[in-house]
């Protein structure tokens, strides 16, 4: 009876070192969903972590995923306008060129491809529009995308740019 006991304590202190060390306490870039009535934004969200972001991390000039892991996903309930251009109620890919000044936010209709693999996807980009940067007094911790009833914000770091959004 004895040894069975000590087997099972045995086989119970495995399983939870074996289950702490699979599964981290939280992610390094956690995914989170956000939405609006008629939209739903899917993203990953990395942290600053004392880094410079826009012009290092993420070059100016190169496409980013907006976000980690896989591409960011925007759906579209219904018809709309992105960046003051009609797109089609659906759901995109989100990516952007990133600049000191502007950005030029891409909506892209391939949905099955690593978060860096847009260029090679870019034959299947539905529209691109510019918007321009807002510097930030205080840098945001962690990659955020808000949808509004004005529109898509993106912030990280000191930077903040808005896709105005019309249904």
């Amino acid at each position: 009876m004895r040894v069975h006991k000590a087997l099972l304590s045995l086989f119970a202190i495995l399983l939870s070192v074996t289950v702490s060390y699979a599964q981290p306490s939280h992610p390094k870039s956690p995914h989170d969903t956000v939405k609006t009535k008629d939209l739903t934004i899917t993203y990953g969200r990395p942290y600053k972590k004392g880094r410079e972001i826009f012009g290092s991390l993420v070059p100016y000039g190169k496409t980013y995923r907006c976000g980690a892991d896989e591409p960011t996903m925007v759906t579209f309930a219904k018809d709309a306008t992105f960046g003051g251009k009609p797109v089609k109620a659906g759901t995109y890919s989100l990516f952007a060129v990133p600049t000191e000044k502007s950005w030029t936010v891409i909506l892209n209709s391939e949905l099955k491809m690593w978060g860096t693999d847009h260029d090679k996807h870019a034959d299947k980009d539905v529209l691109k529009v510019d918007v321009p940067v807002e510097t930030l007094g205080t840098p945001v911790e962690q990659w955020t995308i808000t949808p509004s009833n004005k529109g898509i914000t993106m912030e990280w770091d000191k930077t903040k740019v808005m896709v105005p959004v019309k249904f």
